[in-house]
């Protein structure tokens, strides 16, 4: 009876401490309330560094982008610009081949006058009918290369304002494109300065958590 007695005390002794080891393994495994905040504010400092990283890279992409606008816009304008001064010149060659190509025609008429006038007095063989003549002919080829030149003067000029034209839809581009890209910049710093708050707090949080209180 009593070496029963003994194993029974034994198996009861044995079987109690496996329940206490047990409970200490349970505890052990699951986290305290406290443990599992410290946890969640940890991985929340992760997420918030992760966003703060994305949202720098994001803004320096559109920093890059506002500066490529810029130079672009300053180039277009340059263009744009050139172009306006090579129209403003074109319109002066063209005005003064005008007026060149107008003297010529009077010089014409002129010359037409005289001539009929000299082959009537002194005949259509006569030295002053042949050198009226002469002169008819100098005026109409004055005549016609300044009618070429006024013509190479508008297709100069409607080149260069084609050109201008496409410069300024250019500008017009590049300033939408600045803008929008300033508006995503600007979006991307305000995406920075609430990651940075997330940041801050989330920090706050952990070393209240860690205190326990």
């Amino acid at each position: 009876m009593n070496s029963k007695h003994v194993v029974r005390r034994g198996v009861l002794a044995i079987a109690f401490a496996g329940l206490l080891a047990g409970g200490a393994y349970a505890q052990s495994q699951d986290p305290t309330p406290q443990q599992q905040d410290i946890q969640n504010d940890k991985k929340d400092i992760r997420n918030d560094k992760k966003d703060l990283a994305k949202d720098r890279a994001d803004r320096n992409t559109d920093q890059r982008d506002v500066n490529h606008d810029k130079r672009d816009l300053s180039k277009d304008r340059a263009d744009r610009n050139a172009d306006q001064r090579d129209i403003n010149h074109d319109r002066r060659d063209l005005n003064k081949d005008r007026v060149d190509r107008n003297k010529d025609q009077r010089d014409i008429n002129h010359d037409k006058a005289q001539l009929a006038r000299d082959d009537n007095n002194f005949g259509a063989n006569s030295s002053q009918a042949q050198a009226d003549r002469k002169d008819l002919h100098a005026d109409r080829v004055d005549l016609n290369k300044d009618q070429r030149d006024i013509n190479h003067d508008r297709r100069d000029l409607n080149k260069d304002r084609v050109d201008r034209n496409s410069d300024q839809r250019d500008i017009n581009h590049g300033k939408k494109d600045l803008a929008k890209d300033r508006k995503d910049r600007n979006q991307d710093q305000k995406d920075i300065n609430r990651d940075k708050k997330d940041l801050h707090k989330d920090r706050k949080d952990l070393r209240h958590d860690k205190r326990g209180h």
